[in-house]
């Protein structure tokens, strides 16, 4: 499971290109999140509609399909940044040293070529969509009311791509903190302790104030 994490910046090249992808990675989850609030809006529309006017929303189906792929996978690079993706991490919070950053590195190598390959085979489905030569660009629609289904599976290698770019910035991270066995690296998740988060969140408090 996941916890809390820190990222740690400094003036390196590497901390800020995880600057510099940060905003794009913020971006692409307020998108997931707009999408989450969008669906509500159209589910409580398309229930007072059956309810008040005998009138469901139209393709409310088609519409949860279309935006399912932003809602599940477009803010996973920054929860990957974070930290705070789903992991398995019963073993490794028990490591320390070179022995952490070697696991990391090989977890996050691993994770990366198989990024590397899904983004590829996305593309891939991607353009067997899309065709100008068809109206609205689209090989292919949703059942009930057309939608064109392109869009929808563009939102994949876009999201995957902005993964990748997180997942060898880690790589690079750990390659770093396991050669010069550096103890708190840059522009990879640091695991908090209680008191580390305790601190963090008094600091946080007393700059708000």
């Amino acid at each position: 499971m996941a916890g809390s994490a820190a990222v740690l910046e400094d003036s390196s090249l590497l901390s800020k290109l995880d600057r510099a992808l940060l905003p794009l990675e913020k971006f692409c989850a307020l998108l997931s999140g707009l999408a989450i609030f969008s669906l509500m809006f159209l589910a409580a529309y398309s229930v007072i509609g059956r309810k008040f006017f005998a009138s469901p929303l139209a393709g409310y189906v088609d519409y949860i399909e279309a935006a399912m792929p932003i809602i599940a996978i477009m803010g996973v690079s920054y929860v990957q940044r974070d930290g705070t993706h789903i992991r398995m991490d019963m073993f490794v919070s028990a490591l320390k040293g070179r022995l952490l950053w070697l696991f990391e590195l090989i977890s996050v190598l691993m994770i990366l070529i198989l990024m590397a390959a899904l983004t590829w085979g996305a593309w891939e489905h991607f353009e067997r969509s899309f065709d100008c030569a068809r109206p609205l660009c689209s090989r292919d629609s949703s059942i009930d009311i057309s939608i064109p289904i392109w869009p929808s599976k563009l939102v994949v290698p876009v999201a995957f791509a902005v993964l990748v770019m997180r997942l060898v910035l880690q790589a690079v991270g750990y390659g770093r903190a396991l050669v010069l066995g550096l103890e708190s690296p840059v522009a990879v998740p640091l695991n908090l302790s209680v008191a580390e988060q305790a601190r963090i969140e008094a600091e946080s408090l007393e700059g708000a104030d």
